[in-house]
């Protein structure tokens, strides 16, 4: 009987599940890419999710956790150095991204690329920092805009008098060639 055991088998014993999610969670954060079944990936996304949470906190304990975890103090040492320089610092969760690929040929497996998210967050509703920059850029300030108007406006005002002299010249240089002839 399977008492108190959480999560699916994946076609092995509890200690072979538990020894293949460990061994998977390590080549991710070693990698930041594994490719494996998209069963697999779903299993592997909570026991990662709970590394980079412990990481976020810091503390001896939570280390001592992710130690046991993963099984790998080396490592364990580098995500929560790679965390505390600001790595998921405005991400509440969602640490992985999974990315189907399709079906394995031998056994029809379906297939997908999990990696861990390096990208930061973007708000809802908000535009991305880039696109904010952008549209600062584009849109002078209203004093400037005002400015613009106004010497747009002494320019108008100075060659309206040119135009006026042009038309008054281009009349009679017409009447001129029609004579000759």
């Amino acid at each position: 009987m399977r008492h108190y055991l959480k999560g699916k088998r994946l076609g092995t014993d509890n200690s072979h599940t538990l020894a293949m999610k460990k061994s998977l969670a390590v080549a991710l954060f070693t990698n930041d890419r594994i490719k494996t079944t998209e069963l697999r990936a779903k299993e592997v996304r909570p026991v990662v999710d709970e590394v980079i949470t412990w990481a976020k906190k810091g503390d001896l304990h939570s280390r001592r956790l992710a130690i046991a975890t993963l099984g790998d103090a080396e490592l364990v040492r580098e995500i929560f150095e790679k965390v505390s320089q600001g790595m998921f610092k405005d991400r509440q969760g969602g640490y992985t991204r999974i990315m189907k690929l399709g079906n394995r040929k031998g056994d029809n497996a379906s297939m997908v690329i999990m990696e861990l998210v390096s990208e930061p967050v973007s708000k809802k509703g908000a535009k991305p920092a880039k696109e904010q920059k952008a549209a600062e850029i584009e849109q002078p300030a209203a004093e400037e805009v005002a400015v613009e108007e106004a010497a747009a406006e002494e320019i108008v005002a100075e060659e309206a008098p040119v135009e006026a002299e042009v038309a008054e010249e281009a009349p009679a240089a017409e009447e001129a060639p029609a004579s000759e002839e």
